[in-house]
C-alpha cells in the first residue's frame, strides 16, 4: 500500500497558529483548514467592530490560506460555525454570503461557551484541491 502525502499549509498573510496546530493540512486533495478566528495579521488581536467585522475578518483569513493552496472559497465544502451567541447567527449570515454566494458549502453552526481570546466567531472549512464543476 502506498503512503499517503499529508502537507502542511501555512502563509504569513493569515494569523499564525495560537496554539500546537497548523492553518491547514491537505491530506490527497482534501484541505482541511483550521478554525479562523477575526483576528488582524500583522498585530495578531481581534478587529473590532463587533461579530460583523470578527466574521468578515475570519473569512478573509480563511481566503488567505485557500490561495496558499492554489484554490479559493469555490473550493470550500463544508464549513463549521462557532458562535459565542447564537443571536448573532444572521448577521453572520449576512457576512458569510459575501464570500459564498452559490452552490453553498454544507454547514454546521453551533453556539460554545467560549472562543480563544474572547473571539465571538470562529469558522473552519474542508475544501477539495482542484478544478470544480457542479452539477445540475
Amino acid at each position: 500500500m502506498s503512503a499517503i502525502i499529508r502537507k502542511i499549509i501555512h502563509t504569513t498573510s493569515a494569523p499564525g497558529a495560537i496554539g500546537p496546530y497548523s492553518q491547514a493540512v491537505v491530506v490527497d486533495r482534501t484541505m482541511y483548514i483550521s478554525g479562523q478566528l477575526g483576528m488582524d495579521v500583522p498585530s495578531m488581536q481581534l478587529v473590532t467592530g463587533g461579530v460583523e467585522a470578527q466574521t468578515k475578518q475570519a473569512l478573509i483569513n480563511m481566503g488567505e490560506i485557500l490561495k496558499a493552496a492554489g484554490c479559493g472559497y469555490e473550493n470550500v465544502v463544508k464549513t463549521t460555525v462557532l458562535l459565542a451567541d447564537m443571536n448573532d447567527f444572521n448577521s453572520v449570515n449576512d457576512v458569510y454570503k459575501q464570500f459564498f454566494s452559490r452552490n453553498f458549502p454544507a454547514r454546521a453552526a453551533y453556539q460554545v461557551a467560549a472562543l480563544p481570546r474572547n473571539g465571538l466567531v470562529e469558522i473552519e472549512a474542508v475544501a477539495v484541491l482542484g478544478p470544480i464543476t457542479d452539477s445540475s
